[in-house]
């Protein structure tokens, strides 16, 4: 069992406002492809990033992350594009994307820098977040082209 400190996040989605939060605290993770794993018998895909901490950014210029686990349930298929399983290879994540189904499906798009992404398809939205472990202090703030103006 990992522990976590008492300012860890633990969400969960059941809805696509509920995967907005999860979305804006994950924005600028960043993972490998070894650290992604869809399991299509329990019907899960699974996946450890190394998240900015957005809600623990102070003035003081601390930058600190953390690493998250995120899973969602009742994953119907998988499809990649544009994605390196290298585990060399950095994704930085820039957002969860979600399509709603009149029926309670979903689609969940995770889109990441250079254009690489991964769709989920989903039963119902059934996704969890939750951070492992002690933060670390980083030397760099995330930050994007448009950013750096």
């Amino acid at each position: 069992m990992i522990a976590t400190p008492a300012n860890s996040l633990k969400l969960s989605a059941n809805d696509t406002e509920d995967l907005t939060v999860i979305s804006a605290c994950l924005q600028d993770a960043v993972t490998v492809g070894s650290e992604l794993q869809y399991l299509p018998k329990e019907r899960k895909f699974a996946a450890v990033f190394s998240r900015f901490r957005w809600e623990d950014h102070h003035a003081d210029g601390m930058k600190r992350w953390v690493r998250a686990g995120v899973h969602f349930n009742s994953v119907l298929g998988v499809q990649s594009k544009g994605f390196s399983r290298d585990p060399e290879t950095v994704l930085e994540l820039l957002a969860l994307e979600v399509q709603s189904g009149t029926d309670g499906t979903a689609i969940v798009q995770l889109s990441f820098a250079g254009g690489a992404s991964i769709r989920l398809q989903l039963e119902c939205i059934d996704c969890h977040l939750t951070d492992m472990g002690e933060p670390w202090a980083g030397r760099r703030l995330p930050s994007h082209p448009v950013d750096r103006g």
